[in-house]
């Protein structure tokens, strides 16, 4: 059993720069692929909670029906928000990350390292290259 969990869509770059840069500090994750295994409405509240966001910080826009439910009408309610999340996953932004040191929408990628308790174990570039830790383990700041 682990205590690191992510939120992860396989299909995202981001997504598996995150999932990487867990599995580089020698932690094996619980790994919530949130469209094959939606969140319930309680659990997803819940994270909510953990994340300490309000529900349209986590709203995906880019590739989403967000606009054709009309999602960014400032009337509508958290609650109805939550529905449409729970309704479309896909809406959820990713990845999101829980560890003993807290919970974080991680975007970019790198703002993973600020919540793991394991230090990087070597080096790590993203997928398109660009290093984000160096051989010592540290992270890289450009």
């Amino acid at each position: 059993m682990t205590d690191t969990t992510i939120f992860h869509n396989p299909a995202c770059g981001t997504s598996r720069n995150v999932l990487a840069l867990i599995r580089n500090s020698g932690v094996e994750p619980t790994v919530v692929e949130y469209l094959k295994t939606p969140l319930s409405r309680e659990r997803l509240l819940a994270l909510l909670a953990q994340l300490g966001l309000p529900v349209r910080a986590v709203l995906r826009k880019k590739g989403t029906p967000y606009e054709e439910l009309g999602l960014d009408n400032p009337a509508l309610s958290d609650d109805a928000l939550i529905d449409a999340i729970v309704a479309h996953p896909i809406l959820l932004e990713r990845p999101i990350v829980i560890t003993p040191l807290g919970a974080k929408l991680c975007r970019p990628s790198e703002a993973v390292l600020d919540i793991l308790p394991h230090p990087q174990q070597g080096a790590f570039a993203k997928e398109d290259g660009e290093k984000v830790v160096n051989a010592q383990g540290r992270r890289i700041m450009p």
